[in-house]
């Protein structure tokens, strides 16, 4: 068993109620799907809640919205008393970021409960604050006795099903929260910026779905105002809110916080109406700016787009996650059958990246975080073209097109030795487990591994998708509607857990549905280079 830190469910949630009890109720003011206004009366406000991303052993990012023009200040404490709390200055929050704020805390002690506020103060009169928001998370053991438990999923809001009030929205996050995990990572598809909602929709039944909508969930998103709201969109959603205040993420992106299949350099293609900026490019800076104002990344700021998505996160001796970006480097969509493909879908320089860190990392376990999956094949129909949008491209032979820099990153790690590689992803819109083995592939020279896709969060569900026989997928468990776009109403909605024994290194992953339900379970064990 695992020696966890003792810090029993109910006592880590209690720290919120007070705070975010205010905001229990599922339909919110409509004032809070706009931009502050720079007049309003009273303190600064918090209502879309805070959260933590990118936690290490030692540091940790806080993030706020206020309502206005407000000095972001977060305090700490090892209880929920908040007796003897330190405080941090953060930034000044204003138009600029949307009036959004990240704090990074330093000096934190490892394998520890960390509870935290954050006050709002008047830029004018710093002893003007709003009401606090608290949350929680655990820093990163130092030893690995502890173990580690984390969570993910992707794809949130997708397909035009949102934030339902007779479901009560976002169910699932409440579901994850129950399992107490130690972080969260979500493997992209954050917010649908392509995806408008509306106020209703009939379901194959016959009955109604409802959403709750905002102006800027209307149309497609190309304004940076429209790429902000679609963020602001899903935390009305007091699951998530709730969440988000007691469990850190790890957030990747994919191809929705912009567009659905873009690469770098794309057209939109004049009939399609929807776009009157028919720059990817431009839209894709756009939402690249409101993603870094709406998560705390380390590697990415508001104030800094040279910086990247792609990053590795310690997480002690038992694991590293390495989060990939295989949207920013990518080539053109094609119908990847080029016999050299040097830049594929992670570029030169990420790969590199890549290749270096895991032959660095002393982890027993290596999960390489992916938004998208390696031998399933998902089309691009966006242009009319038998184009491809992921890796697999459908010809089981030997690897082309963006699989040959795959099998770049396979046979780098079987020739170095490196021992623990797991792959989790989303994007597919069902879940499932796909085991890798040379003996069933055309490209034989890597050793065997997991590959376990989880998702959606809360978006149209989708049948499996084929596989490509060019890496041996077999496919182990599967679960997917048979229809297309199936709401969330009609289930199908899945997250995975990945559970490492801190005595024998076990690693467990289960495989979800919305209401925890574990549909699926493979045990791996530690020390070897595939399995």
């Amino acid at each position: 068993m695992s020696h966890r830190p003792q810090h029993p469910f109910p006592r880590r949630r209690s720290v919120l109620r007070g705070s975010l009890a205010a905001s229990a109720a599922l339909a919110l003011p409509t004032t809070l799907g706009a931009a502050p206004a720079f007049a309003l009366s009273g303190r600064p406000k918090a209502e879309w809640g805070v959260q933590t991303g990118d936690v290490t052993a030692d540091s940790g990012l806080v993030w706020v919205r206020s309502d206005r023009p407000a000095r972001m200040i977060v305090e700490t404490s090892a209880t929920e008393s908040f007796r003897n709390p330190r405080r941090w200055q953060g930034p000044l929050l204003g138009p600029g970021t949307d009036f959004t704020g990240t704090t990074r805390l330093r000096g934190l002690p490892a394998g520890e409960q960390i509870h935290y506020r954050v006050l709002l103060s008047d830029p004018d009169d710093p002893r003007r604050t709003g009401e606090p928001v608290t949350g929680t998370f655990r820093t990163t053991p130092a030893g690995r006795r502890d173990g580690v438990r984390f969570l993910w999923s992707g794809d949130l809001a997708g397909q035009g099903w949102g934030i339902n009030p007779d479901l009560g929205g976002y169910r699932i996050y409440d579901a994850m929260a129950k399992l107490d995990p130690d972080f969260f990572i979500c493997s992209g598809d954050n917010i649908y910026a392509d995806g408008p909602i509306t106020a209703t929709a009939t379901l194959p039944d016959g009955t109604t779905w409802r959403n709750i909508t905002t102006e800027e969930k209307s149309k497609v998103a190309e304004t940076l105002a429209e790429f902000r709201g679609n963020f602001r969109y899903n935390l009305l959603d007091a699951n998530l809110k709730r969440f988000n205040a007691q469990v850190p993420s790890i957030i990747q992106w994919d191809d929705h916080e912009v567009r659905n299949n873009w690469y770098p350099g794309e057209v939109i293609a004049a009939s399609d109406t929807r776009y009157t900026e028919k720059s990817v490019d431009v839209l894709a800076a756009r939402g690249r700016r409101a993603f870094s104002e709406y998560f705390p990344l380390s590697t990415l700021r508001p104030d800094n787009q040279d910086a990247r998505v792609y990053r590795v996160l310690r997480q002690g001796p038992l694991l590293d996650v390495f989060v990939l970006d295989m949207r920013t480097y990518r080539n053109a969509n094609s119908p990847g059958t080029q016999t050299t493909d040097p830049q594929g879908i992670l570029g030169a320089e990420q790969l590199a990246w890549l290749k270096r860190e895991l032959s660095r990392s002393r982890a027993v376990w290596k999960v390489i975080a992916a938004d998208m999956p390696l031998g399933l094949v998902v089309p691009d129909a966006t242009e009319g073209q038998p184009n491809i949008e992921a890796v697999a491209q459908g010809d089981p032979g030997v690897p082309l097109g963006r699989e040959l820099q795959i099998a770049e990153l396979l046979r780098f790690v079987k020739h170095r030795r490196i021992t623990g590689t797991v792959w989790l992803t989303a994007d597919v819109h069902h879940t499932s487990a796909q085991h890798y083995q040379p003996s069933r592939a055309a490209f034989t020279d890597f050793e065997p591994f997991w590959e376990f896709v989880s998702g959606p969060l809360n978006a149209g569900a989708f049948p499996a998708s084929s596989l490509d026989n060019t890496f041996g997928p077999k496919r182990v468990f599967v679960k997917a509607p048979t229809a297309s776009n199936v709401s969330p109403a009609g289930g199908y909605q899945f997250f995975g857990e990945v559970d490492i024994d801190g005595d024998s290194g076990e690693l467990t992953v289960r495989l979800r549905e919305q209401d925890g339900t574990v549909l699926f379970t493979q045990v791996l064990q530690p020390g070897r280079v595939g399995q």
